[in-house]
């Protein structure tokens, strides 16, 4: 029984570094390909999607806090790929919208592995859905992971980091 129980931890650590080295192999191509992280690339999704909006609805929208928004935001902007204008009834408000560059940036950019991802899970049943989400959160616990800060994107290291 502790052989077949060891074969499967093993099984279970191979997947888990499957997923790893796909998400890393994904980053590498998106940063050869366009310059960007996969954090920075949702973010451009999200404002192709919504079009104008404000940081905190993107935030809201990506699932990261306001600080780690404004820090891809102001990446973004310094790469001229969003920009940022005062809004005219109020002047604290602030709009974020692509640029022409953002969008040709957004254009160039390879097929993302969390949208791949995603696409598949919605189609399988509700309840295969349901348990792959309770094998995951069972890993997470498995590593003592609950308390790590983590957004739903595919990406490995800090969310905000810089890009070589």
């Amino acid at each position: 029984m502790a052989q077949v129980s060891r074969r499967r931890s093993q099984q279970a650590l191979t997947a888990m570094r499957q997923i790893l080295r796909a998400t890393d192999n994904f980053a590498r191509k998106l940063s050869r390909e366009t310059g960007l992280t996969a954090s920075q690339l949702l973010l451009l999704q999200v404002l192709d999607e919504h079009g104008e909006t404000t940081a905190g609805r993107i935030a809201a929208h990506m699932g990261i806090t306001q600080a780690t928004t404004t820090s891809l935001l102001h990446k973004l902007q310094a790469r001229g790929l969003v920009r940022r204008q005062r809004g005219d009834a109020d002047r604290r408000q602030v709009w974020l919208s692509l640029t022409e560059t953002g969008r040709e940036k957004l254009a160039a950019a390879p097929d993302g592995l969390q949208e791949n991802f995603r696409e598949r899970f919605e189609d399988l049943e509700s309840w295969e859905q349901a348990m792959l989400v309770a094998a995951l959160e069972r890993v997470v616990a498995l590593l003592d992971a609950e308390s790590l800060d983590a957004a739903p994107v595919l990406d490995v290291g800090a969310i905000d980091r810089e890009q070589h």
